[in-house]
């Protein structure tokens, strides 16, 4: 006969052994929520909130921590909840939509496929990037959706706050063009030793864990350009003028200089524009 306080023991570790069992199990559960959505190319996307953020600057000048005219006026926007893309469309992504659908290729690395599919596609046009969007069952961001993502809702001047950049949080400044392997990074890079050296707990990330929303490549978005659209834009899901004659490109690349990597920072360029800087990434409603 087996004593009660041995039986007891038993079951008591059984059920500890149990208890453990189910910690491991949650530990392992996915970090993305099951029913996450996502496009025909499966890039993980992150849940922006409904909710109001601070959209352009009032802080216009020539300093590099400073907007430009067509930054301002500082204004509040408010979103209904969207995904966005985590990570900037990918070389290997944008290959697999080029095989099945036969589109055009872009100003194309022939060794980028190969040598560098984790990096940024680049060389693409707004076209181009707004039918790998469309083929994805997704769309390319508005103007407004690419800042909140890019910024939160504290009004910071870059993705990872105020401080001014440096090269191990950015990819940016990079001079003249070398190669996809050489000069791009990949897009799940930027976070390892950020926060020995800087303070920061986070990287280069976004508040909502966005990378590279500032450098590596810069990015197209939905919206038609106008200097002085801020000045008259709903303040609610604003999607830019009805026409114009170029796409606005958001968030600065491997080549520009700190200035344009702020969160605010507006350029622009024709629809079939092609260069080594620019890339995308999508978006999707939330239903």
């Amino acid at each position: 006969m087996i004593p009660r306080t041995t039986l007891t023991q038993t079951f008591g570790l059984l059920f500890l052994g149990v208890l453990l069992l189910g910690a491991t199990d949650d530990k392992k559960s996915p970090a993305v929520p099951p029913g996450e959505p996502k496009g025909k190319d499966a890039a993980p996307m992150v849940l922006i909130p409904e909710g109001e953020f601070t959209m352009g600057t009032s802080d216009v000048g020539f300093g590099w921590h400073q907007g430009n005219p067509n930054e301002n006026p500082e204004h509040a926007v408010k979103l209904r909840a969207y995904y966005m893309d985590q990570f900037e469309m990918t070389v290997d992504r944008y290959d697999k939509f080029l095989e099945a659908t036969k589109h055009d290729p872009p100003m194309w690395d022939e060794d980028a496929t190969a040598s560098a599919s984790d990096r940024p596609v680049v060389g693409v046009t707004w076209q181009d990037a707004a039918d790998y969007c469309k083929w994805a069952g997704k769309r390319l961001p508005t103007e407004a959706e690419w800042e909140k993502a890019a910024r939160g809702t504290d009004a910071r001047r870059f993705p990872w706050g105020d401080m001014q950049p440096f090269v191990d949080i950015v990819n940016y400044n990079r001079g003249i063009w070398v190669s996809y392997p050489v000069t791009l990074v990949a897009v799940t890079s930027g976070l390892e030793g950020m926060s020995i050296r800087h303070g920061l707990k986070t990287g280069g990330t976004s508040p909502y864990g966005l990378y590279h929303m500032s450098g590596n490549a810069s990015e197209w978005v939905a919206d038609w350009y106008d200097a002085e659209y801020y000045g008259k834009s709903p303040k609610e899901n604003p999607t830019g003028p009805d026409k114009g004659d170029k796409k606005v490109i958001r968030g600065g690349s491997w080549n520009d200089p700190p200035r344009n990597l702020r969160v605010t920072s507006r350029l622009k360029a024709t629809q079939d524009y092609q260069d080594s800087t620019i890339g995308f990434r999508c978006a999707m409603d939330a239903k």
